[in-house]
This record gives C-alpha cells, sequence and structure tokens, in this order.
C-alpha cells in the first residue's frame, strides 16, 4: 500500500463504520416490512413466512460466530467491507425475487455478506478510542437507526413507483463498503499471535457462552416483535399490507432501539453495567404486552412501541462489550457470537413462534415470547456478577 494512503482515525472513522452499519442492516433487516406482501404473493402461511426468518437469521447472524475467527485472520476491514457489498446488493432484489426459490437463495448469501460485516466492523469501533462501551453502543445505534428507516422506504418506493425501483438503493451500500475499505487503517497483526480457531469450543462452554444464551433468551422476544408485527397489524388489526402505519411501527421501535444503544453507554457509569442490564430486560415486559392492548396509530401505541425497543434493546451493547472483555484472546469471535449468534438463534426459534401462531394465533404467540426476557435477565445477571472482576 503506497504510503500516501489516507486513513482515518478517531469519531471519523467511528461515524463510517457507523454509517457502514446503517446501511448494511437497512438491508439485512428489512424482511419484515416485506412479510404481508410476500404472504400475499406467493400465498405463503404463517409458518412459512417464519422459515423466511430463520433462513435470514442463520445465514446473517448465527454463522457470525464462525465468520468472527474468519475476520480475526482475514483483516477487519476487508471482511466489513465485502460483507456490507455483498448484503446490500444481494438484499435489494428480495423485492423482485420472482420465485420462492430465488428468494430462499437471496436470503441466504444476503445473510452471509451481513455475517462477514459485523464482527470485524464491531472489532474495528472497539480501536478507535475512547469509552469501550460508547463506541459499540454507537455502533449498535447505527444498525438500529437502518433497521429504523430501510421499511419506511421500501415500502414508499413499493406504493409509489413499484419493487423494481427497490434495487436501486445499494448504491447506498456499494459506495459505503468501498469508502470503509479505502478510508479505515490496515489492521497490524502482532508477530507471533495465535491463529484463532474457527470454531472455539471454549468459548462456548465459557461465560462467554452463558452471555449468548442470554442473548439468545432477549433476541427472541425482540425479534418475534419485529417479525410478528406487521403480521399482527395486518392480520389482528385489520390494516392493509403496505399501510404506512407498518413501517411506522417498525421504524419507532428500532430508532428505540438505536436510542437505547447510545443511552446504555452513559447509564452504565451512574447505575452499574450488571444493574443495568437485568433493570432494562425486566420492565420491557410489562410494556410489551400493554403495547397489544393500545390503539395503532395512535400517539399512544408508538410512544408504547418505542419505549419497548428502548428497554428490549439496551443490553445490547453492554453484553457485546462484556463478551469482548471475557475473551480479549478472540475479540472477533466473541463480537460474533453476542452480535450475530444470539439474533441468529433467535430467528431460528422465531421458526416455533410461526408455527405457536397458527395454531393459537399471533397475539397468544407475542405474548409468550416476551416472557423469555425474564430468564435472559436472570442468567445475564448471575453470570457477570461471578466474572464482575475481569469486566472493563
Amino acid at each position: 500500500m503506497a504510503p500516501t494512503r489516507i486513513a482515518l482515525a478517531g469519531m471519523p472513522l467511528a461515524f463510517l463504520i457507523t454509517s457502514a452499519h446503517v446501511a448494511n442492516d437497512a438491508f439485512t433487516n428489512v424482511l419484515p416490512a416485506f412479510l404481508p406482501t410476500l404472504q400475499a404473493r406467493f400465498g405463503l402461511g404463517e409458518a412459512a413466512l417464519a422459515g423466511l426468518v430463520a433462513l435470514i437469521s442463520l445465514s446473517a447472524n448465527v454463522l457470525q460466530a464462525f465468520a468472527g475467527a474468519l475476520t480475526d485472520r482475514w483483516g477487519r476491514r476487508r471482511a466489513a467491507a465485502l460483507g456490507l457489498l455483498v448484503s446490500s446488493v444481494v438484499m435489494s432484489f428480495i423485492a423482485v425475487a420472482p420465485s420462492v426459490g430465488v428468494l430462499l437463495l437471496l436470503l441466504a448469501l444476503g445473510g452471509l455478506g451481513s455475517a462477514v460485516f459485523h464482527p470485524g466492523a464491531v472489532a474495528m469501533m472497539r480501536g478507535v478510542g475512547g469509552r469501550v462501551s460508547m463506541n459499540v453502543g454507537l455502533f449498535a445505534a447505527g444498525g438500529a437507526v437502518g433497521t429504523a428507516i430501510m421499511p419506511v422506504i421500501v415500502l414508499a418506493v413499493l406504493r409509489s413507483y413499484g419493487p423494481e425501483f427497490v434495487p436501486l438503493l445499494a448504491i447506498v451500500g456499494v459506495a459505503l463498503a468501498i469508502a470503509l475499505f479505502a478510508l479505515s487503517p490496515i489492521q497490524a497483526r502482532s508477530r507471533g499471535a495465535t491463529r484463532p480457531k474457527v470454531f472455539d469450543a471454549e468459548l462456548f462452554r465459557g461465560p462467554v457462552g452463558a452471555l449468548a444464551l442470554a442473548g439468545m433468551l432477549r433476541a427472541t422476544a425482540f425479534v418475534s416483535f419485529a417479525n410478528a408485527m406487521p403480521l399482527y397489524l395486518v392480520n389482528v388489526r385489520g390494516f392493509a399490507p403496505d399501510a404506512p402505519e407498518i413501517g411506522a411501527t417498525l421504524a419507532a421501535y428500532s430508532f428505540a432501539a438505536a436510542a437505547a444503544g447510545l443511552l446504555a453507554g452513559l447509564f452504565e457509569a451512574r447505575l452499574g453495567r450488571i444493574r443495568l442490564i437485568v433493570i432494562t430486560m425486566v420492565l420491557a415486559v410489562p410494556v410489551l404486552i400493554v403495547t397489544l392492548g393500545a390503539t395503532p396509530g395512535t400517539l399512544t401505541f408508538y410512544a408504547l412501541v418505542a419505549l419497548s425497543g428502548l428497554l428490549t434493546n439496551a443490553s445490547v451493547p453492554l453484553l457485546v462489550v462484556s463478551a469482548q472483555d471475557l475473551a480479549p484472546h478472540a475479540v472477533g469471535s466473541a463480537s460474533g457470537m453476542l452480535m450475530g449468534f444470539t439474533w441468529g438463534m433467535a430467528g431460528v426459534a422465531y421458526l416455533g413462534f410461526g408455527a405457536l401462531q397458527e395454531i393459537v394465533g399471533i397475539t397468544p404467540a407475542l405474548l409468550t415470547s416476551f416472557a423469555f426476557l425474564i430468564p435472559a435477565a436472570a442468567l445475564a445477571g448471575t453470570v457477570l456478577t461471578r466474572h464482575r472482576a475481569r469486566l472493563g
């Protein structure tokens, strides 16, 4: 590389990485906005739609636990840029998939790009300087912002122009992928450093694995709300499949989830990491339940949706940083387990909730998923208390 190469550092670098996360998650997490239209186009039931959710979760999230080790080998900058390029281009075409088979292929490949992006990008955020929990919180907020704005954008494009124009949105992801590769510093590898294992059984068996289980239980409630709420609004509340209320609901939920990442970093010093993780998970349960009783489209409804997203997602950056603290020798792998593996396993678990929706209805299935936050809080609190001395 030429010595005149420009590389960002500090907050400019953090902003670039976060912007890349906005774009990546905007494309990777857009599926919920399409579920009602896909249901109408292909005649799919709730269980089949849950299968789509499980597939993108498996490819985009579960594989992060293994992609993290690969990015530690390849270099974080290269992996993050390539992952963003693949996810944004491939996922932009699900709106025009001509068949269920093509749709499955797009979800699998697009999700794989996201799996490669996340561990490298979040590991890069740890090294930009300053407070680590704030950096990771900013990164997490970026993903939630992307998840929030994309449903509004794609539904507007569908209503105004048609699905054939949705792939044009990938231009944003391509531009950011190029910038991320060109402007990020090259990762230096220490001489004699041990090559990370692609599968590190000790991580899964130790406290990081226990935190991943807690994160999976937490993510089950989050994933169920995000994916079932559009179907709830259409099939239970009577809204049209492309109603603006669907996009507004998902946006309110995800924007609040984005704010949660930043607020968690701010309040950690005052309340303590462990206390904040447990309190937010527990308080989320009654708020989620009350949300289902509110009238959709009203200010009260959107306020409850936002509070639900905030409380359900506030623990994410704190759990990620805790896993990194507990595995300093495998930051990429630990990041992948908490950033992706937990979400992915929750998406796979959503298969069961999709089947449950067909058996007992969408509302009872949602209520069941909310209850998973209680054991998640208990497990996370126990693990982190036991290993408090190793936390940064």
